[in-house]
């Protein structure tokens, strides 16, 4: 062991002048030389190798040259295999013998250390002390000094700093009073790594002071508007080559609200067009309630058209999901009066949607996962035939990127929707889907039922985060109870994306068809777009 006396004797001996001196630490062994401050830092060094596993180290000399002062010692050997005695209060802890004989006297000391820092007690320090040997191995004993114990008490923002009050408020709720630990402080990171609207520059920082544990983000806001422009070929009922496309614009945060305003615009080689308006208001009056206002329009041609209100209100539950309630209000105008399928009508009613998102850190998917679903109970007049219906509608919406290995990942999709009534459904009032976004290999909302349903598997391999190839497959069914049929349904086809200085660009062949109809080449669809944001 350090005699600890002598070198106090050494250090402070009478011939020390007033003039500063100067003090070296040479280790014999490997040459290395310390300089330190003074005789009293010079100790606390010396002292010191014993916590990191020097039990018996030796000090060899002490040579004195003018008001430089060298002190020459020995390591001696690193005992990482010893035997360790417990304090009292690490056995009560841990809940373990108090001693016993460890290989690796620094796992121990790291192991019982963590236990404390996950509690809280981020300061917390093993201390060791020799107290002689058996078998030729050290004694150590160990004992905690645990210091205070820290819980996040705040966040401080910085960098970009306009963001709702109510999102810093839910972040507050949600980790304000926890313990400050790994656990929490990778969940706060998490938060920001898949947030839709902001992102952090570099790690949460930590502010300790006496009194207080504070938690800075450096925040920064994402480019989140995005352009989304798709063109098909493809061709129509009558085997006509036609050209359709998509256009969809989303503005979103452009008032540091994580507000969002989406265009849409479809048309399909039926001569069918869509046109979406669609506003969000995340966080209204600054509370957890938000406000939704969709209008969608719908004309087939110079048949008929539709015109659908969707106002709705709906609470966050957390960052990632939100429970609401929604108005109904749609008219639909028959144009043609030959299309004796169609009915001028009107519906109301109110309805229950939920909403799952989670976002993801891959830039070529949309998100992680999303789920969607919702029940409306509307009432249906049928205005020339002065009749009345209650409906029931229910639909769902599933989708999740699933990570394989390595580069492959498996995308899962399911979506469905019924509507119920005692009497019998328009044409001009059913589910229309398929296309680029629902059931691929058809045209853009080509296939209409009153219920329906389809599920795809699509296998996507990564090519760094630039590109991905993919193959995928799917099954569906619909029902029409006017046209009394119930086709059995499939698509299957591959695409390329990749990203282009303008965005993600997506090239897509598909070919879609009745089970039971022979497989025709010239019923492939093809699909371009480019994804882009700004």
């Amino acid at each position: 062991m350090i005699r600890l006396y002598f070198i106090l004797l050494l250090c402070f001996c009478p011939f020390f002048k007033a003039q500063k001196k100067h003090y070296f630490l040479i280790d014999t062994e490997t040459k290395i030389t310390r300089k330190v401050k003074d005789s009293t830092s010079a100790v606390k060094f010396l002292d010191s190798l014993a916590q990191s596993n020097y039990f018996f180290t030796e000090l060899k000399d002490v040579k004195k040259k003018g008001d430089t002062t060298e002190i020459f010692y020995n390591k001696g050997k690193n005992y990482n295999e010893t035997y360790v005695e417990l304090s009292d209060s690490i056995v009560q802890k841990l809940k373990i013998q108090k001693g016993f004989f460890t290989k690796s006297l620094d796992s121990t000391k790291k192991s019982i250390n963590k236990r404390y820092i996950d509690e809280g007690y981020s300061f917390s320090r093993i201390k060791s002390k020799f107290k002689g040997q058996k078998n030729g191995y050290p004694i150590v004993e160990l004992d905690i000094n645990k210091n205070d114990k820290r819980t996040i008490d705040g966040f401080v923002v910085k960098g970009y700093e306009r963001i709702p009050k109510r999102f810093m408020k839910n972040l507050e709720k949600e980790f304000k009073g926890k313990t400050y630990d790994d656990k929490n402080l990778i969940a706060i990171n998490k938060t920001f790594q898949t947030h839709p609207f902001v992102t952090l520059e570099r790690q949460p920082q930590t502010l300790f002071t006496k009194d207080s544990t504070q938690i800075y983000l450096f925040m920064e806001k994402k480019k989140t508007n995005t352009f989304d422009g798709v063109i098909g070929f493809g061709n129509d009922k009558t085997e006509k080559f036609t050209l359709n496309g998509t256009l969809n614009v989303n503005f979103r945060n452009m008032f540091n609200g994580f507000e969002a305003i989406n265009l849409y615009w479809q048309r399909n080689p039926d001569k069918g067009q869509t046109f979406d308006l669609q506003a969000d208001i995340p966080y209204l009056f600054k509370s957890n309630v938000g406000l939704n206002m969709k209008v969608n329009i719908y004309r087939q041609d110079s048949t008929f058209a539709n015109v659908k209100m969707l106002p709705a209100l709906y609470y966050h539950l957390n960052n990632r999901n939100k429970i609401g309630l929604r108005g109904t209000f749609e008219t639909s105008s028959i144009i043609d009066t030959l299309y004796v399928q169609g009915k001028d009508y009107n519906k109301k009613g109110i309805g229950l949607w939920f909403e799952m998102t989670e976002p993801t850190d891959i830039d070529l998917f949309l998100y992680k996962t999303k789920i969607s679903a919702g029940y409306d109970f509307l009432t249906t007049t049928y205005t020339k035939d002065n009749i009345k219906a209650n409906q029931n509608q229910l639909y769902f919406f599933g989708e999740h990127n699933y990570h394989i290995s390595g580069n492959h990942f498996l995308n899962i999709k399911a979506e469905g929707a019924m509507m119920d009534s005692k009497i019998d459904f328009s044409a001009n009032e059913l589910y229309r889907f398929g296309g680029w976004n629902s059931m691929r290999g058809f045209n853009e909302n080509s296939l209409a039922g009153d219920f329906y349903y389809y599920g795809g598997l699509e296998y996507r391999y990564l090519i760094g985060n630039q590109a991905f190839f993919d193959f995928f497959g799917q099954y569906g069914q619909l029902n029409n109870k006017s046209l009394n049929v119930k086709p059995k349904l499939y698509s299957v086809g591959l695409g390329f994306n990749f990203f282009i200085p303008l965005g993600l660009m997506s090239f897509q062949l598909s070919n879609g068809n009745e089970f039971g109809n022979p497989f025709k080449f010239n019923d492939i669809k093809i699909h371009w777009g480019i994804l882009s944001r700004f």
